[in-house]
C-alpha cells in the first residue's frame, strides 16, 4: 500500500525531476554541446509523454478516490523511469537505449488507456446494474417481475420510508358537518 501510494505522488514529480535528469546526465556524462541540446528536446518529449500517462492513470476513479496507483502501474513506471535514469548515465554510449525508452514509453501509454477504458467499462455495468435494479424496486429479487395482489386503496410505495396520505373528501361527511352548523347557527339565509 505504501509504495503503491509512492507512486502516485512520484508520477507527477517524475515528470519535471526526469527530464531534468537527462539533461543533466548529458552535461556530465555527454560529448559535446549538441548532445546537450539533443537532451533538451528528448527531454521535452519525454516530459510531455510522462504527464500524459500520469494524467490518465489519474483518470480513473479508482486512483483518485484511493491516492494509489495498481500494481501493474507501479511495474510500468518502475521499468520506464528506470531506463529513463540509465539513459542519463548512458547518454552518447548506448544509443539502443534511447529507443527502449521509446517503446517502453508507447507501451506505457497504451496500458493506461487500457485499464481507463476497462475502468469505465466496469463503472458503467455497475451502473446499469443499479438502474436496473431500481426499475424493479428494492423488495423483489432479481429474478422475479414484480407481481402483487392488489388491495383496496393502499398501494405500496418503492421506498419504504416514503408515506403518500391522500386527502379525499366523501359526500357523507360533508352532509353530516353542514347539519351540525345549521342546528348551531339556525337556518341559513340562502335557503
Amino acid at each position: 500500500m505504501f509504495v503503491r501510494r509512492v507512486f502516485y505522488y512520484w508520477q507527477f514529480i517524475a515528470v519535471l525531476v526526469l527530464p531534468a535528469w537527462l539533461l543533466v546526465g548529458a552535461s556530465v556524462y555527454g560529448s559535446g554541446g549538441w548532445d546537450v541540446v539533443g537532451s533538451f528536446f528528448t527531454g521535452l518529449v519525454v516530459g510531455v509523454g510522462l504527464l500524459a500517462v500520469s494524467l490518465i492513470f489519474f483518470a480513473r476513479t479508482e486512483v483518485r478516490s484511493t491516492r494509489r496507483v495498481s500494481w501493474a502501474d507501479v511495474g510500468i513506471l518502475t521499468l520506464w523511469h528506470t531506463l529513463i535514469v540509465a539513459m542519463g548515465f548512458t547518454y552518447g554510449v548506448a544509443s539502443g537505449l534511447a529507443a527502449l525508452v521509446i517503446l517502453v514509453g508507447l507501451g506505457a501509454f497504451w496500458f493506461a488507456i487500457w485499464e481507463l477504458v476497462d475502468a469505465a467499462r466496469r463503472s458503467m455495468r455497475a451502473m446499469m446494474l443499479l438502474v436496473d435494479e431500481t426499475a424493479r424496486g428494492p423488495g423483489f429479487p432479481p429474478t422475479m417481475p414484480p407481481t402483487l395482489p392488489k388491495t383496496d386503496g393502499f398501494n405500496p410505495t418503492a421506498d419504504p420510508a416514503v408515506i403518500i396520505v391522500r386527502e379525499q373528501q366523501q359526500k357523507h361527511e360533508e352532509s353530516s358537518t353542514e347539519k351540525q352548523s345549521e342546528k348551531k347557527s339556525g337556518p341559513s339565509p340562502e335557503a
